[in-house]
């Protein structure tokens, strides 16, 4: 049966926000309702078609009396934060994503009418480690690095989705974890990290990166949330990127450090107000993560128009970065450092 009346969370964020817009001009919905405690953007709200904004926290207990209220029969919960852009205070968001998960699924338990939901998770629940398979497919042990740590939210919100299946097997669940998000309008600690005019890598590691563009991720959540399509699905794009070249298309200099360095480094950035970089976040530019789209290809029916460095392009050109040295400065400064060593006078015998 069709989706009819739709809410979803998180539209303060890109991705809920523009969702929220797609889903309000698809006339195929009688009501298509956004909640979250800030509004979204203003150029999301001069979009948004027939949808509306309701201003409520998931936290509360009352998301339950407006899903009754609306007859709501399909919830996507995209509030969900694996990696915040910036500094942000553990407490709220762990609060967001874990107590604000488990009032929305009691909610969607208690209605008889909610047969839907559709969650947007992270590939960050596989981890990253030395002993990391060279490519996660779904059915892979959910390993957050740390226990304190934003994934280890999202591999404990997905706990409660498996619980909800097996007390409410009627709904239709789908869960798309995505691997690093990244476009021109997407804020987050990926898009900032090679925003930064020098970039800080671990020495002697070269991270495999695997990215989705956040179209693409918009297009999942939009399928997901129109047709019926059960189960679990890696989200990424084609082909992968080492991080070492990465950062050579970003223009960026890189600066390799000792990986016990790090820390005092991302301390820094946070207190600069610029990235935050978690455990996970660090040993991501360690190992490396790389999934397995096949199932998202084969059974969900949705092939990413974007490939991992075709995202990581648009971001660089959609962003207008430059890069900190060209070309030419660097050929010369080169020449000068080489020309001692290649003039150097050798006195006769």
């Amino acid at each position: 049966m069709p989706s009819n009346i739709v809410l979803v969370t998180g539209v303060s964020g890109e991705l809920g926000g523009k969702l929220l817009a797609r889903l309000g001009n698809n006339p195929d919905f009688e009501r298509v309702i956004g909640v979250d405690t800030s509004p979204p953007p203003k150029r999301i709200i001069a979009r948004m078609g027939n949808a509306e904004f309701v201003r409520a926290d998931i936290r509360n207990p009352l998301i339950a009396k407006i899903i009754s209220a609306a007859k709501v029969d399909t919830v996507v919960h995209a509030s969900t934060t694996a990696h915040p852009p910036g500094p942000a205070r553990r407490t709220p968001v762990k609060e967001m994503n874990v107590i604000g998960t488990m009032r929305l699924l009691a909610a969607c338990q208690r209605s008889p009418l909610v047969r839907k939901l559709v969650v947007k998770s992270t590939a960050a629940v596989y981890g990253a480690s030395a002993r990391s398979p060279a490519v996660f497919t779904e059915d892979s042990p959910l390993m957050a690095v740390s226990p304190k740590g934003f994934a280890s939210d999202a591999v404990e919100m997905e706990g409660y989705v498996r619980g909800l299946q097996r007390r409410r097997p009627d709904i239709t669940v789908t869960v798309a974890r995505f691997t690093s998000m990244i476009g021109p309008e997407v804020d987050t600690v990926t898009t900032r990290y090679f925003a930064m005019p020098v970039v800080p890598t671990v020495l002697g590691y070269d991270a495999r990166m695997q990215l989705v563009h956040s179209s693409d991720a918009l297009s999942v959540l939009e399928l997901a949330t129109v047709r019926e399509k059960p189960g679990v699905f890696n989200v990424g794009g084609d082909g992968v990127l080492a991080l070492s070249q990465a950062v050579r298309l970003a223009g960026r200099a890189e600066l390799p450090l000792p990986m016990p360095a790090l820390p005092s480094v991302s301390r820094l950035l946070r207190g600069a107000n610029l990235v935050d970089f978690s455990r996970d976040q660090l040993k991501l530019l360690n190992f490396g993560r790389v999934v397995d789209t096949n199932l998202l290809k084969r059974e969900f029916g949705y092939a990413p128009r974007w490939s991992t460095r075709e995202a990581f392009e648009d971001y660089v050109q959609g962003r207008a970065l430059r890069p900190v040295i060209d070309g030419r400065s660097l050929s010369a400064l080169l020449r000068k450092v080489a020309l001692p060593s290649t003039n150097e006078h050798v006195p006769s015998q």
